[in-house]
């Protein structure tokens, strides 16, 4: 006869070793189950969120959001103008310091060569209506036409043109506004 059916043979061959396999097995377990509540009571873990009912970690979550940094703006108050480096900074340089999407890097004048050559009403027309990859003004509707001026006169410059910034023109709203009352001011002398 064959050996084959004693090569499977476990390490347990009577039932005291079985007995004693389980007990050492239950034993093994139930001592990591004590060492491991052990170590987790013994020492006391402060962990996120154990201060959360402490009067400034309570202040300050229930304090305004407005009061993180936030400026209010007067919707109807005079404009203020930024400066050329700074739209540049804040808008242009996302596609034009790296030349994403084919836009021609600041600096370097090969790529704006073509460009400049159309002329600077050319540059100023496709920078506030967009053209190609270039959406209108940058992606920043809220810039204003002198701002976008300054930023392409800025780039031009930089990349070889001497063209003359462009000048801030005097407040319409404000010249409308005076003429308006202006003209209202001899309509109520005529009532009375």
């Amino acid at each position: 006869m064959s050996d084959a059916h004693n090569e499977h043979e476990s390490a347990i061959r009577t039932p005291k070793q079985l007995v004693a396999a389980v007990a050492g097995f239950f034993l093994v377990t139930v001592i990591g189950i004590i060492l491991l509540v052990q170590f987790v009571t013994t020492e006391k873990l402060t962990g996120r969120g154990s201060d959360s009912q402490d009067p400034q970690v309570v202040a300050a979550r229930l304090s305004p959001v407005a009061d993180e940094g936030f400026t209010l703006k007067d919707a109807n108050g005079p404009k203020q103008l930024q400066a050329a480096e700074a739209v540049y900074t804040a808008i242009c340089a996302a596609c034009h310091a790296t030349g994403a999407a084919g836009a021609p890097k600041l600096g370097d004048n090969g790529a704006w060569a073509a460009r400049l050559a159309q002329g600077y009403d050319t540059l100023l027309k496709h920078a506030i209506e967009g053209i190609r990859a270039m959406p209108a003004k940058g992606g920043n509707p809220d810039l204003d036409d002198v701002e976008v001026a300054r930023a392409v006169v800025y780039m031009a410059n930089a990349s070889g043109a001497k063209f003359k910034e462009p000048a801030v023109p005097a407040p319409a709203a404000a010249a409308a506004g005076d003429a308006s009352a202006a003209a209202a001011a001899p309509a109520a002398e005529e009532k009375k």
